[in-house]
């Protein structure tokens, strides 16, 4: 791929990825009617991620993350973090197929079967997997204006069928700042805002001089804005106590809402703005980590396309139960696998960049 995409398409897909399935679920239920604190405090944490992979692409624009793994880290360190993180992509990217199969399931195809349900899914993938980063920036973009309107009408729609409670958002910080920062960290850090770590490996694609780290930080902040806004939505209609019991409590609200005998599925369309924002997500971390392979074993990407698939699907049934994959995801993945993978290995590498940048500095 040349260095042709436009860093508006960049900072626009990494909206769309940020957003993926995390209206699906409620985050920071822990603090219950503070979760929007604990929503504002990962957001903030993560921002300070984010600044730091902007800050490792503008010392090395003309590498992706796992060309720095291998070049700041030596041959076999950053072998093993190059692999590590092409484990990671591949890994989370079965978790996302997996919710589609779930989501799907539970919803509108309760009579397919959910391993069909993830196939097609995966084979979608993995086309867009083969033609590449830049198709799956625009069709990031085309899917972002759908979602912008979709989510809107949500936004719009849900105050005027009266679900709404305001009394749910109060005592603020009854227990104190505790629960807030327990439900943050790293819960909410590790998911959905560190997961930016990714966008390291697309960084550099983007054209040179126009403004990337702006436009992604800015993407960012109203990403942010908009999950912290949908996630005290669920509270503010359940109430906390049965928000944070439901498996699906975005999905609960939506089929809640009747609008004059006139919006009387507007699960349908929130379904549907989860399956594209899911399967995006799914995307980037596919083609992830077919760039991962690609640098690794020196095969080529398209080459990878293929085993990579059937790898992933492989991967959606680690867990066989999707009690075992809630508690999986929850307990292993958010709080051990993505630190490491956020936060520890990338800060070990930020630390080796700027020494050997140090280095080279003339006395």
């Amino acid at each position: 791929m040349t260095r042709a995409t436009r860093a508006s398409e960049i900072a626009i897909s990494l909206s769309v990825y940020e957003v993926g399935s995390t209206t699906l679920f409620l985050l920071g239920g822990e603090a219950k009617q503070d979760a929007w604190l604990a929503m504002l405090l990962g957001a903030g944490a993560g921002l300070l991620l984010l600044l730091i992979y902007l800050l490792m692409y503008r010392l090395d624009s003309e590498r992706d993350l796992f060309e720095l793994c291998r070049h700041y880290l030596g041959s076999t360190f950053g072998w093993i973090a190059a692999f590590a993180f092409t484990a990671y992509f591949a890994y989370e990217a079965s978790r996302n197929f997996r919710d589609i199969g779930e989501l799907a399931v539970q919803t509108l195809l309760n009579r397919t079967p959910m391993p069909i349900i993830i196939f097609i899914s995966i084979i979608i993938g993995s086309y867009v997997t083969y033609l590449g980063p830049r198709s799956a920036f625009r069709l990031s973009v085309v899917y972002a204006y759908i979602m912008a309107v979709g989510y809107a009408l949500i936004l719009v729609l849900l105050p005027m069928t009266g679900l709404l409670h305001a009394q749910f958002m109060f005592p603020v910080l009854e227990h104190g700042l505790t629960p807030v920062w327990r439900a943050a960290m790293p819960e909410i850090v590790s998911f959905p805002f560190g997961q930016t770590i990714l966008f390291l490996v697309y960084f550099k694609y983007a054209q040179k001089g126009k403004h990337l780290g702006r436009l992604a930080i800015v993407s960012y902040l109203i990403t942010a804005v908009f999950l912290t806004v949908m996630n005290q939505l669920v509270i503010l209609v359940l109430g906390p106590e049965i928000a944070a019991i439901g498996t699906y409590p975005m999905f609960m609200v939506v089929q809640m809402m009747e609008v004059s005998n006139v919006i009387e599925r507007a699960d349908a369309l929130f379904v549907l703005l989860l399956f594209m924002g899911i399967g995006m997500k799914a995307n980037f971390f596919l083609i992830g980590a077919g760039i991962g392979l690609q640098r690794i074993t020196g095969i080529r990407y398209k080459l990878w396309v293929i085993p990579l698939g059937i790898t992933v699907f492989g991967l959606t049934y680690l867990s066989p139960t999707f009690t075992e994959y809630f508690r999986v995801g929850l307990k292993l993945t958010v709080d051990r696998l993505m630190p490491v993978t956020q936060v520890v290995i990338p800060g070990i590498l930020f630390i080796a960049m700027l020494v050997r940048k140090k280095k080279r500095k003339p006395a």
